[in-house]
């Protein structure tokens, strides 16, 4: 609290305050900082040893569920036809692969299929014509494969014939009523597979170098607030959108029960490791961020603690990576440090005075 002072040995200043105790490894301009035991209890000062860890960071996003596109079918005809007859099917109905849709009459169908009728009905070697050729034309012209095999077993032509569904869903779009002309090409229902659905989510550019295909996802949708569901990474789409700096992730989820409908906003926390595998890491609180550098103390035993300058990288789930700096079993401060912190700051601040005033009296 005076002019700077020295001693060999313990001693006492006028207003009887103990000196500060200084050891043979804290000389001027030494690194290592010195605490007494009784302060470190007191504050709380905690150490642990480095160790080798995957550092894993939660990436949140915001999502909404959509329809896997490779399981959505359309029905349409290639061919002009007329739609006699709409089954009990409509919108937001779950239908079945096979079931009859609608029945439908087509002037070039029955053509086509009288020229397969007198095929199979003439004599091998008679005429050049075969009933192979006459087949291949309906099955040109979409002719389902019940519709062939009723022709072939009753050597018939239908005047009218149905069109069933093409595959297991709900249907999504009804345009066919009876009646109507359909035109080739025309879509008469859509129909779409609910059992896996898609979430797309809107990650931010920051994050994109954290995730990557195959990492574990957890959906919460926001109209199921009491479920969560599990899926993986399938897709890092490779573009960012120009205005909202995202980029976008597609996430597969299975929906065994339907209770993931097209459209529902959802939240997705995917944990991302950025594929570096296991760091040395330690915990956030260890560092010591000044904003150009990062800084944590290293234990030497019986009170004493070196600073010792770092790189860090990767940080999730409360630890930080050091890529420079510290090896797998180096003890440092990861709780109260602020305190050694203080302490170190003192110390280069007496230092820095005691040099200063013996050159101070010697310009006088």
């Amino acid at each position: 609290m005076g002019l700077p002072d020295t001693s060999p040995v313990p001693k006492k200043d006028s207003m009887g305050m103990d000196y500060v105790p200084v050891y043979e490894d804290e000389a001027e301009n030494g690194p290592v900082v010195r605490v007494a035991r009784g302060r470190l209890q007191t504050t709380g000062v905690r150490s642990e040893p480095v160790q080798r860890r995957e550092v894993v960071r939660s990436v949140r996003a915001p999502g909404s569920v959509q329809l896997d596109e490779r399981r959505v079918a359309v029905v349409a005809l290639r061919t002009e036809a007329f739609v006699e007859r709409v089954e009990n099917v409509t919108t937001g109905d779950r239908v079945r692969r096979g079931q009859p849709l609608m029945r439908l009459y087509s002037a070039e169908v029955v053509a086509a299929g009288a020229q397969y009728v007198a095929a199979l009905n003439m004599p091998s070697g008679l005429t050049a014509a075969t009933p192979d050729g006459a087949r291949r034309r309906l099955e040109n012209l979409g002719v389902p494969p019940e519709v062939l095999a009723e022709i072939e077993r009753t050597r018939r032509i239908p005047h009218s014939f149905t069109w069933p569904a093409p595959r297991d869903g709900v249907v999504l779009e009804r345009t066919a009523v009876d009646g109507m002309r359909a035109p080739p090409g025309d879509a008469l229902f859509r129909l779409a597979d609910l059992s896996v659905v898609w979430v797309l989510a809107e990650i931010p550019e920051r994050d994109v170098g954290a995730v990557a295909s195959g990492q574990a996802v957890e959906v919460r949708p926001r109209g199921l607030p009491d479920r969560a569901f599990e899926g993986r990474v399938a897709l890092l789409y490779p573009q960012l959108s120009a205005s909202a700096r995202t980029a976008r992730v597609r996430i597969e989820l299975p929906n065994p029960d339907g209770a993931l409908l097209p459209g529902m906003y959802a939240e997705v926390e995917i944990a991302a490791s950025g594929g570096g595998g296991a760091a040395i890491a330690v915990p956030e609180g260890a560092v010591i961020d000044s904003g150009t550098r990062r800084v944590v103390f290293l234990e030497r035993g019986e009170g004493r603690y070196e600073p010792r300058e770092v790189r860090t990288g990767r940080r999730g789930g409360g630890f930080v990576e050091v890529r420079e700096g510290l090896a797998e079993g180096d003890r440092v401060v990861v709780a109260a440090n602020f305190l050694i912190d203080a302490e170190s700051n003192l110390r280069a601040a007496l230092r820095g005075l005691a040099a200063a005033t013996p050159a101070g009296e010697d310009s006088q």
